[in-house]
């Protein structure tokens, strides 16, 4: 039985990473934690790369199987979720901006496959923009913030 443990983990790797493999659409940084994409993001406005080298609009893509889709889309609602949280702390703050880019390039990314992510980019503006109590507009500090951020996103997320 302690035999087939291993083989049993090794084989579902396989069959994770050839969800991600069989469309070539998914770079294997795309399904990286969220901690892995907060930590590429405080180099926003700069170019944001997952794991050195892949923007975070390349996560996203027509041949993407539904369970690669469903992890990235979970990741980056996460991600969105946390700094938002941060943002609303510090409106004009870094984190706002990092929240800003995270939007761009996942819209950037999206824009380009035809209409498979129209409900991850819906989710993710959403968790981007959660106010609770809909106590209103975020102010001026915050869209300054977010939108350096998202159009530096859209340019080179």
């Amino acid at each position: 039985m302690r035999l087939r443990a291993p083989f049993v983990a090794f084989g579902a790797l396989l069959a994770i990473s050839g969800c991600g493999s069989n469309t070539g659409e998914t770079p294997a940084a795309c399904l990286l934690p969220a901690r892995a994409y907060l930590a590429a993001l405080t180099a926003a406005p700069g170019e944001v790369r997952l794991a050195g080298e892949v923007p975070i609009s390349d996560c996203l893509g027509d041949g993407q199987g539904a369970g690669v889709q469903a992890n990235v889309g979970q990741t980056v609602i996460t991600v969105a979720t946390e700094l938002n949280a941060k943002a609303r702390r510090d409106p004009g703050g870094r984190e706002t901006v990092q929240l800003g880019y995270l939007v761009g390039a996942v819209q950037e990314g999206a824009s380009d496959a035809s209409g498979t992510n129209i409900d991850l980019v819906r989710r993710l503006d959403a968790a981007a923009r959660f106010n609770p109590g809909g106590r209103g507009a975020f102010g001026v500090a915050f869209e300054h913030a977010y939108g350096k951020g998202y159009a530096a996103g859209q340019e080179s997320g």
